[in-house]
């Protein structure tokens, strides 16, 4: 570590132990001499965090070094090995494969005896990659120093997910090797098809042994690293769904155009597929380019409360417009409207988004073909209420009453929203923890993004589901992923900042759970 990331831990570490020390006291223990002890516990495990942070380094750059691909059937079986034996040395006493039909998702228990569970989210896929594109090679998971930041690795996956989750399992070893226990019990479900929006994720969950664990936790939390290059950190309430899709056009389902893709001087008298998926997509948009023309795509989509709307006023406020549009690359929004509008439009509104179009020959120069078979990766992006059956037939619907029904729908995956109410004691708990320990943070109403939170939030389990976790990363799904390591700005956390954090999140848990009871 660098003498200013052993200062700033250092500073954390006394804020914590001071802050801390009186609410443990008055919170987790009725007696002095009990919270002492809760304070020397902290204080041993948050030691072990440090003198054992190069190793947890060492196993995040070998976790990245073995990327398990839903969508290539890559790496499968070593995947599923391999987070079972992350999560077995962390100090989990059961780890094992559970099977979806699909890629196996992995169950681990730890049972500290504590009064309380609480259940933990991972993905161990990622997403595809084309080295080409990368700076640094994506399995490498080179360090690399980068300015205004500090030490950061590269590499698929290094911020999604397996860089904050690493920082997780790291504070849960740290309970192992400081002799100390953990004042929660843990359930963690890995799930190794995320990336191709979990298609089979609820199987997994529905397991007996999983449901009946699960069942007991108090909340489910996915590890993130949610603070910024300026150390502001985001707690989200919830996430929007997701559906993939491929939507293909063929002359064999037509019936019109070639079988067989043959010379493009036939385009004089044989129908084109590609042309026939171009105008199905036409009809998708209104003519201003984002307004969805799918009848009735918007019945139930569910308007931003007051509460929400105060929130994204705030986040509006302490964060930077400027930055955000440096980062994504852009200089306008829709409609050119202001920050704040901007923020309402991304928590709120649903997406048909192109990912991507495919057909015929796309190589260097030309090639005089006419393609048999076009094809459009697509998602939908879906706030409350809105349902991922309710979407897949409005779409369909659309498709027949404009005459495009030989056109193939391909659903691959995907899920509802998630929402989690701001008193639940998990989010309880990492508010505090983060005003403990100094982090200025905002609050939205959902992530634009998604994750599979409906599959805890949703029925059966109807349990708290959110996304928290400190330090720092970008790139996730494009080249030069990268997770902070070691920061040199005192006011973003580092791996073992993040790690730390974490630990202080399980104590906090076991605090508001005790609160609630």
């Amino acid at each position: 570590m660098t003498d200013r990331d052993n200062d700033k831990t250092a500073s954390i570490d006394r804020r914590t132990m001071i802050k801390a020390g009186g609410a443990a006291a008055a919170l987790l223990a009725p007696g002095v001499a009990q919270a002492a002890s809760v304070n020397a516990d902290r204080a041993a495990v948050l030691a072990a965090i440090d003198a054992h942070q190069d190793a947890a380094v060492q196993r995040l750059a070998d976790w990245i070094k073995l990327p398990s691909i839903a969508a290539e059937q890559r790496n499968i079986d070593e995947g599923v090995a391999h987070m079972i034996a992350l999560a077995r040395d962390a100090g989990f006493q059961s780890a094992k494969a559970i099977p979806t039909g699909g890629v196996p998702s992995v169950f681990a228990t730890l049972d500290a005896g504590a009064k309380h569970w609480i259940g933990v989210y991972f993905m161990y896929d990622v997403k595809q990659f084309d080295p080409a594109e990368w700076s640094s090679p994506p399995l490498e998971a080179r360090l690399v120093d980068r300015p205004g930041l500090g030490q950061v690795m590269v590499g698929r996956g290094a911020v999604n997910q397996k860089g904050p989750e690493m920082a997780f399992l790291a504070a849960v070893r740290a309970f192992k090797d400081s002799g100390r226990e953990l004042p929660v019990n843990i359930a963690l479900i890995a799930e190794g098809e995320e990336e191709i929006a979990s298609p089979n994720f609820p199987k997994a969950i529905s397991h007996p042994d999983v449901l009946a664990t699960m069942e007991r936790c108090i909340g489910v939390f996915i590890p993130s690293a949610s603070q910024s290059p300026e150390g502001t950190s985001t707690l989200t309430l919830g996430a929007k769904g997701a559906v993939e899709l491929e939507l293909i056009s063929s002359g064999e389902r037509w019936g019109r155009g070639p079988t067989k893709d043959i010379h493009s001087s036939n385009y004089a008298r044989v129908d084109s597929p590609a042309w026939r998926l171009v105008q199905a997509l036409d009809t998708l948009m209104k003519p201003d380019g984002h307004t969805i023309a799918v009848e009735g795509w918007y019945d139930n989509v569910q308007p931003l409360s007051p509460r929400e709307k105060a929130l994204i006023a705030e986040t509006a406020k302490r964060t930077s417009e400027d930055e955000v549009k440096k980062q994504l690359g852009v200089s306008r929004w829709i409609n050119d409207e202001p920050w704040q509008q901007a923020l309402e439009r991304l928590a709120s509104q649903p997406t048909i988004n192109i990912q991507g179009l495919v057909a015929g020959y796309t190589g260097p120069g030309g090639k005089t073909i006419l393609p048999h078979r076009a094809a459009a990766k697509m998602e939908f992006r879906l706030p409350p209420a809105m349902t991922k059956e309710e979407a897949i037939a409005k779409f369909t619907a659309h498709l027949k009453k404009h005459g495009f029904e030989d056109l193939e729908v391909k659903v691959t995956g995907g899920y509802g929203p998630t929402s989690t109410r701001e008193d639940s004691a998990l989010v309880r708990a990492e508010k505090a923890v983060m005003e403990r320990l100094g982090v200025p943070y905002t609050i939205i109403p959902r992530s634009a993004g998604s994750w599979p939170g409906v599959v805890f939030s949703g029925p059966p389990l109807n349990l708290p589901a959110a996304q928290w976790g400190m330090g720092h990363g970008s790139g996730a799904h494009g080249p030069d992923e990268y997770f902070l390591i070691k920061s040199s700005n005192p006011k973003v956390m580092g791996m073992a900042g993040a790690s730390k954090a974490y630990a202080e999140l399980l104590y906090e848990l076991a605090n508001q759970a005790s609160i609630r009871a």
